[in-house]
């Protein structure tokens, strides 16, 4: 049997009726539809930012995440895959999406695959996935699929939209099906730079990580290296 994938949606639209949790509730059953149709079971995770909102402004001004932004990295830590769906506000994505992605750690989400959504109040801005969402995952060396989302008021009736969304799903599903994303992650893991002390599970470290018999340790240290 497959082993089960766990999506997990990061939400920062801010009510419970949201455009952008409903275009991305949309996603994720589609993505779940395809994964299934595959064989691969799959459970999806809501990550709402809205409820967390004022979590996250107090993690940024102290600069460690407070309990609950701590729990909500965690279970982005333990994705295989990410839906992220922002509202567009003034030409631009969420500021509190961008402050929740300011508190994730480089190398938190390394080769998993994203698909880009947003969703905004007019067709003018349908580039903000592919100018603004796109190249802050793709500094988070994450795996942005090639079709990215976006939803303004007139595009909720058109098929086109359930057409797109169909396509960015199966392309997640396509690296979901093989271990690409995991490989490219193990092949390439020690040539990137690492939070000390990180929130990826594999860059878990702490003090009794650290060697302190070293002779760099030792001089750190106050010591003289033999």
């Amino acid at each position: 049997m497959s082993t089960e994938r766990t999506i997990v949606v990061i939400n920062a639209g801010v009510s419970e009726e949201s455009s952008t949790r409903r275009l991305a509730g949309r996603i994720a059953q589609q993505s779940i539809d395809n994964l299934g149709a595959a064989g691969i079971p799959a459970t999806v995770t809501m990550l709402d930012l809205g409820p967390l909102a004022t979590e996250i402004a107090r993690s940024l001004v102290s600069g460690f995440p407070t309990e609950a932004v701590s729990e909500a990295i965690s279970r982005l830590a333990g994705a295989d895959a990410v839906i992220a769906a922002t509202p567009v506000y003034k030409a631009g994505i969420s500021g509190l999406f961008k402050s929740f992605a300011d508190l994730i750690d480089n190398d938190l989400l390394i080769a998993v695959p994203v698909i880009l959504a947003a969703t905004g109040g007019t067709a003018r801005h349908a580039m903000v996935t592919d100018d603004q969402l796109r190249p802050l995952f793709a500094f988070l060396r994450a795996l942005p699929v090639p079709t990215s989302l976006y939803a303004a008021p007139e595009d909720w009736g058109s098929p086109e939209l359930g057409r797109r969304i169909g396509r960015a799903a199966g392309e997640l599903a396509v690296l979901l099906r093989t271990d690409a994303p995991r490989q490219i992650a193990d092949d390439n893991w020690t040539g990137y730079q690492h939070r000390f002390a990180g929130q990826a599970t594999r860059a878990e470290q702490g003090a009794a990580d650290v060697d302190f018999t070293t002779d760099l340790m030792r001089l750190a240290a106050g010591g003289q290296a033999p």
